[in-house]
């Protein structure tokens, strides 16, 4: 069926509330105006206020009381409008979600799913703009998903569910009207793995959720220059499919690691890092990275795009590593 990442979303929302009557959404617009990015729209019509929920424009407040519910046998799902704004619950998630089972001895879980968009490329300003993901990929106790794909957008949600520890869904605001075919009977997606969305055999081209569309531009660009470029989804940040990430660098031995996020302490550089440690000797150039420039994210529409990863910036990385090949 023909179908967009936004509706995959609300989808994956509607069988949640349908099938387990401990699910329940809350969140800042999430009900009667169907949410900031209408992926809710219409579901407060359907499940009503007790199951689509309404909240004050508090995160802390909110974020707790999610965590509160879940503690007390509840499956929320929380979300919060965008990346920037969950720094406003940053004590709750941090300190209380991802800390709870270690500091109770195992003895509670926090089955919580903590949905949020990040991301630019949509003039919003820079406070509702940046690439935050990475910060959190950095806390144990965390799981960090970001779905790129009509199918992850549609199955992560259902598997975070089932999850006993908090999850988190970092949903790319620039994905949220791409269209394309999902099958009638999509449902849950596992969420240990990385997947390879092109195969090739020169370079790996590394990326993650609002980046890869334009990584698998890069790799058509290439494909004409005869670079055969292999394009590697994290899908999971945390934890991080190493074994997939060593897999196509030992294939191609060559490595460009595509992040939205600003250069300095990223995921990026984590991924770099763990190819270096574990897969020196299978590299026959550096790894590169293309990443944000390292400035609150523009509202100027040519600035905004300057500052971000392109597809002409990234095949421009591809082609420096894949010269090393002599």
């Amino acid at each position: 069926m023909k179908t967009t990442y936004r509706e995959a979303i609300r989808a994956a929302l509607r069988e949640a509330l349908i099938n387990d009557e401990r699910v329940f959404l809350m969140g800042e617009d999430v009900g009667a105006y169907g949410g900031c990015f209408a992926v809710s729209l219409g579901l407060f019509e359907e499940f009503g206020p007790e199951r689509i929920r309404d909240t004050p424009l508090s995160e802390s407040a909110f974020v707790g009381a999610g965590i509160g519910a879940a503690l007390g046998g509840m499956r929320p799902i929380v979300e919060i409008m965008t990346v920037n704004f969950s720094l406003l619950a940053l004590d709750q998630i941090v300190n209380n979600a991802a800390t709870l089972l270690h500091m109770s001895g195992g003895q509670f879980n926090v089955p919580i799913v903590i949905r949020t968009t990040t991301g630019a490329g949509r003039q919003l300003g820079a406070q509702h703009s940046h690439s935050l993901e990475g910060w959190f990929a950095h806390i144990p106790g965390l799981r960090i998903l970001a779905p790129a794909t009509l199918e992850d957008a549609r199955g992560m949600l259902p598997t975070a569910l089932q999850d006993p520890d908090p999850v988190l869904i970092f949903e790319h605001g620039s994905l949220y009207n791409a269209a394309g075919e999902l099958d009638d009977d999509a449902g849950a997606v596992e969420i240990g793995h990385a997947a390879v969305r092109r195969a090739g055999t020169d370079v790996s081209l590394i990326t993650y959720g609002g980046t890869l569309p334009v990584t698998l531009e890069a790799a058509a660009t290439l494909a004409e220059e005869d670079i055969d470029a292999e394009v590697l989804d994290l899908r999971t940040l945390r934890p991080l499919d190493e074994a997939a990430v060593l897999a196509t660098v030992a294939k191609t031995h060559r490595a460009v690691v595509v992040d939205e996020g600003w250069r300095s302490g990223s995921l990026s550089a984590e991924v770099s890092a763990r190819i270096t440690e574990s897969a020196f000797y299978d590299l026959d150039a550096p790894v590169l990275r293309v990443c944000s420039a390292e400035v609150p994210v523009p509202y100027a529409k040519q600035l905004e795009l300057e500052a971000l990863p392109s597809a002409a910036r990234i095949a421009i990385a591809a082609r420096q590593v894949v010269g090393a090949r002599g």
